[in-house]
């Protein structure tokens, strides 16, 4: 993104009359850009850029296995239905606030840029918290900030998708295994889209466990066929390194995963995660184009006030696509 645009977001001539406003049409679109550019999933998954609070995404399934035996000069056609179905994509609003004082305006060694370096970093923060609601949201946690605000990815799966129960073992070759089993086979035929997902201590957990050997060498028999010996590599995003491979499928690791989930099995103890197989692009996060952006001067605290808002909302296209891996207990 070019630094005139992302001054526009802060520069109150710029944004709207007054103390700041509505970001035009374009400010917006570049705007969610740059929130993305920081963030792991962001630029893997699909963005719905919204123009109401709710939209509702069109899918049509026509089933298994529509062909059938012909029969010389005669009629034995069955016409297929194809289900129509949409998927809601709603809403919240989200506010972030911060401030900076006039003396490091003033004084800092950027000068006049400065503004626009906080740009940046307001739009690399609300990439990261959307991302986390996104990821870990739900309701249910009233207490917790932010994460309270939406049901995100990982309770839609778990309500919705195919779940495999871990039951407290750690992240190891079963665990990928029963994954792979659980999703239907029809989703197998596009096999090479399909990705596994896990947050960053089960993946160090898992390449640890397999160069564990008596000898205290690498066994190439386990890493045969479930991961390279050339190590990880970072295609995607600014965080987050994706490593070949389990069976074939690359394991991208999402830091902002939440691994401090308690199990939900017998005598469970200690902090636990989720491995996810999808397809990336079956994970819809909705943003509304109208993005807010207000600066403020404080007079008596001779500070500038910025506050962004913005809505956003997350669904999962097709929860049959989905598996969920539960209860994977991370090691001490």
């Amino acid at each position: 993104m070019s630094e005139d645009v992302l001054e526009k977001v802060v520069r109150t001539t710029e944004v709207a009359a007054g103390s700041g406003g509505l970001l035009n049409p374009d400010q917006a679109n570049r705007f969610i850009d740059y929130m993305w550019d920081a963030t792991v999933l962001g630029q893997q998954v699909r963005t719905i850029r919204m123009r109401a609070n709710t939209a509702d995404i069109d899918k049509v399934n026509v089933g298994e296995r529509l062909m059938r035996l012909a029969t010389e000069a005669v009629d034995t056609g069955v016409n297929a239905g194809a289900t129509f179905t949409k998927v809601s994509i709603t809403t919240v609003k989200l506010r972030m606030d911060f401030e900076i004082s006039t003396e490091s305006l003033e004084d800092n060694i950027e000068g006049d840029a400065l503004e626009d370096h906080i740009a940046r970093l307001m739009a690399t923060q609300a990439g990261n918290d959307i991302e986390d609601v996104s990821i870990n949201g739900d309701v249910s946690q009233t207490s917790v900030q932010l994460i309270n605000a939406l049901d995100g990815w990982s309770v839609k799966a778990l309500a919705g998708a195919h779940v495999v129960d871990q039951g407290g073992a750690a992240l190891n070759r079963a665990a990928f295994n029963a994954a792979l089993k659980k999703m239907p086979r029809k989703f197998m035929q596009n096999r090479a889209a399909l990705k596994f997902f896990s947050g960053s201590n089960l993946i160090q957990d898992y390449r640890y466990g397999l160069t564990q050997t008596s000898s205290g060498l690498i066994d190439l028999f386990e890493l045969a066929g479930t991961i390279t010996t050339q190590g990880p590599v970072k295609p995607e995003g600014k965080a987050g390194f994706s490593i070949d491979a389990a069976y074939g499928l690359r394991i991208q690791e999402v830091p902002l995963f939440n691994e401090a989930k308690a199990g939900t099995y017998s005598g469970a103890s200690g902090n636990h995660g989720e491995l996810w197989l999808t397809y990336p692009q079956n994970l819809l996060v909705g943003i509304k184009r109208e993005v807010q952006v207000y600066r403020e001067f404080r007079p008596k605290k001779d500070t500038t006030e910025y506050t962004v808002y913005v809505r956003t909302g997350v669904q999962i296209e097709n929860t049959d696509a989905f598996v969920v891996v539960k209860n994977i207990k991370v090691q001490s």
